[in-house]
């Protein structure tokens, strides 16, 4: 129940980050993990290479929360509290039924008893009954006002620059950028392009049923109270599938809730590919935690994975901290 405890608990209009032929990881310190992304990049992407991969096949994906942005808490996570709390001051009344009462009280308790499904609840209150158009307005409202609570910085600041660093280095060489993520597809549609340069057509993400009604004369698309597929563990593959039709020769995730072993997974099928474990090591400059049982570490130690560690492989996490 880790996505539950981070659920709880600016940079708009970004441009690439810099980099140089000779240095195109700029933000990471040398060592071997760039070192191998660096050889597996260049080695994917010279012509006369024999490890030549042609470019409509040079695919990355990429998990979102804590792999490039930071997940203490999820950004989206504080979206559900915002309209949370804008629905108990319409109705007061919701301050004393759950799941309201406990995401207003800050009980983390409730939602570990409650389990996974307490949480899909608040995704289908707070993310349905609208239309499409409605709700894309809300997120952009809530992205130009929204604070990260450790830095106090906007939300839109809170993206790892290393990665940003990684996601042009690899658009440099011809690969396609994917964001593969277990968010809601529609809430990271709206930032895709302005934090990441990733056009809201190559996300992918946990999706709601919807249907496409009239209403006051006009046709719209009109946000049902159901969700279709959440886009986590399993359901990551099935997304890449779905939305690309091929296995990604890049992946990257992070260790949470083994959330993203099965995607890593997926692209190591490809007789060349290279997978990326994030590890947040570094509670100084951005936050120390791990899973109980291990699992993404233990499974990137067996699968030959590179990992990043935080606290040694980066120079600078976030470019507001330079």
């Amino acid at each position: 129940m880790t996505i539950v405890v981070v659920w709880l608990t600016g940079w708009t209009g970004t441009t690439p980050a810099q980099t140089t032929a000779s240095d195109p990881l700029p933000s990471w310190n040398d060592g071997a993990t760039k070192q191998a992304i660096v050889e597996f990049v260049t080695r994917v992407s010279t012509a006369n290479s024999p490890n030549f991969v042609p470019v409509e096949d040079r695919i990355a994906t990429f998990d979102n929360d804590g792999t490039l942005w930071a997940e203490q808490p999820l950004v989206q996570g504080l979206f559900v509290l915002k309209k949370i709390k804008a629905m108990a001051a319409a109705d007061p009344s919701l301050q004393e039924q759950q799941p309201y009462k406990a995401v207003l009280a800050g009980d983390v308790e409730y939602f570990r008893q409650a389990g996974e499904a307490a949480v899909v609840e608040l995704a289908t209150i707070t993310h349905s009954n609208i239309t499409q158009d409605q709700f894309e307005t809300e997120v952009r409202s809530f992205f130009d006002t929204a604070i990260y609570p450790k830095f106090n910085v906007p939300v839109t600041q809170i993206v790892y620059k290393p990665m940003r660093e990684l996601l042009d280095y690899l658009k440099a060489n011809n690969f396609q950028t994917w964001i593969c993520s277990g968010g809601g597809i529609d809430f990271v549609r709206q930032i895709s392009h302005s934090l990441y340069g990733i056009s809201p057509q190559q996300v992918i993400g946990s999706t709601g049923k919807e249907e496409f009604i009239e209403q006051d004369g006009k046709y719209v698309i009109w946000k049902l109270p159901e969700l279709s597929r959440i886009n986590d563990k399993e359901g990551k593959p099935i997304g890449i599938d779905l939305h690309i039709g091929e296995r990604p020769i890049f992946a990257v995730g992070n260790e949470r809730s083994g959330g993203d072993i099965a995607m890593l997974t997926y692209s190591q099928q490809q007789p060349l590919s290279f997978q990326l474990l994030i590890n947040h090591d570094d509670g100084y400059r951005e936050f120390a935690y791990q899973e109980p049982d291990n699992v993404s570490l233990n499974a990137a130690a067996a699968n030959g994975w590179q990992v990043v560690s935080i606290k040694n492989d980066w120079q600078t996490v976030f470019s507001f901290q330079e």
